[in-house]
């Protein structure tokens, strides 16, 4: 190698020197949280770069020991919101002071309306924790929340199924029920995606992100964003990065079953006690996990299962279900020391376009306070005047009410999975 070209190598390379420089700092321009704020607030940029921002945004705050959380950033939507908006919405959901530096770097000045509206989230949320810090207990005497009882239907109930949606709501007018309606939903699955409430009266927002959605464009498209939905309706719930449909939750004097669909759910946390142990505190109840039926697309516990009280469930009938699932529930009932009461179910009902049907599956009926409100399909023999029989017996002081749902069920579920009942305060 002559001198000639180790001297021109190394000319060359000072002369980059200064583009390498400029480059640099062109990066950092570009990624400058107050550029990339503002990004975050440009309305003629999609969804999809607006997440884009949000993930630059991340890596460039991390060294800082903040981070925005991946369920923050794949259900972020702008709406209408302005800069401020979504820099108190960022601090709060990501619990970052927005101290007058933070504000500085993000906003270019000090914001101390934000700061205050940061303290007094965090100051309520301080309080709801101090009020039910009591309440698990082994001694603890469980009740359901206190106040009146609303029934929630999402919006799309009435526009995509009217006879369905008239059906239940004249049976809640008739009982002197009130039920409201949901805006901003995707689908009409609002047990799913709404919020969980405790027994003493705390919303615990999950993570809205299950697995049969992925994969289908239609379907992932349907996915009702939780954020949305509860700023929409004025719900103010505490959040949770646990992947878990509020169809696989059910809750009775300070018990909880979840399905084992759990864990596939969320397949970060290897330590599965860990999570059970995570989502029991959230709950405020003891975590009883059942297996899931092989096939179930959804894996829901109120496809399955549902609470009569805190000893005693009842659930499709053991003598016509799938051995491996009769033995898997069998060890549930002798561990938690639960009574089983079998109730009838079919799955002989066949519809080559939809596969996926819910026609035969009593257990999910609707019960809000003294009624329920129990699923006919007028379509297999005498099932359902045995369902009827049945639900009488097992709960002699309630009203039952019955109604043709199949339009509904068709498509997956039935009344448990389209209504969200919350007790106000």
């Amino acid at each position: 190698m002559s001198t000639e070209f180790i001297i021109g190598t190394i000319i060359g390379l000072i002369g980059l020197i200064p583009v390498i420089f400029q480059f640099v700092k062109w990066v950092k321009k570009r990624h400058n949280l107050r550029d990339l704020m503002t990004k975050l607030v440009d309305n003629n940029l999609s969804t999809k770069d607006h997440r884009k921002v949000l993930k630059m945004m991340n890596l460039k705050i991390l060294p800082m020991g903040k981070h925005i959380s991946s369920e923050y950033i794949n259900s972020f939507v702008l709406n209408k919101r302005g800069k401020e908006a979504v820099f108190t919405d960022l601090c709060i959901q990501n619990d970052w002071e927005p101290t007058k530096e933070l504000c500085e770097m993000f906003m270019n000045g000090d914001y101390p309306s934000i700061r205050k509206k940061y303290w007094d989230m965090k100051n309520v949320q301080q309080k709801r924790e101090e009020s039910t810090a009591t309440i698990v207990k082994e001694d603890a005497v469980y009740t359901q929340p206190k106040g009146k009882e609303v029934v929630y239907l999402s919006e799309l109930l009435e526009e995509r199924f009217p006879d369905c949606f008239n059906r239940l709501t004249s049976i809640l007018k008739k009982h002197n029920v009130e039920y409201c309606l949901l805006k901003g939903t995707k689908d009409i699955w609002c047990r799913d995606y709404m919020p969980v409430q405790t027994e003493s009266g705390k919303l615990i927002q999950f993570r809205y992100e299950p697995s049969y959605l992925i994969g289908n464009k239609e379907w992932e498209e349907s996915r009702s964003n939780v954020r949305e939905v509860c700023l929409q309706n004025g719900f103010e719930p505490i959040f949770s990065n646990i992947n878990l449909d509020g169809g696989n939750v059910l809750l009775c004097s300070g018990r909880a079953i979840v399905s084992d669909r759990i864990f596939t759910e969320n397949p970060e946390y290897t330590d599965k006690e860990k999570l059970v142990k995570e989502l029991s505190e959230l709950l405020e109840a003891e975590v009883i996990i059942i297996p899931t039926q092989n096939g179930d697309m959804t894996g829901h516990a109120d496809g399955m299962v549902r609470f009569i009280d805190h000893d005693t469930i009842l659930g499709n009938n053991r003598s016509e279900e799938y051995k491996y699932w009769t033995n898997g529930i069998e060890k549930v009932l002798k561990d938690y020391n639960l009574k089983y009461i079998d109730v009838p179910f079919f799955y002989t009902y066949k519809d080559s376009k939809h596969p996926d049907h819910a026609i035969g599956v009593y257990v999910n009926y609707l019960e809000v306070g003294n009624l329920i409100v129990l699923p006919i399909f007028e379509v297999e023999g005498n099932k359902d005047a045995e369902a009827i029989a049945a639900f009488k017996q097992i709960f002699p002081d309630k009203v039952i009410e019955t109604v043709n749902f199949n339009d509904v069920a068709l498509e997956g579920g039935v009344l448990n999975c389209t209504t969200w009942t919350y007790f106000e305060n």
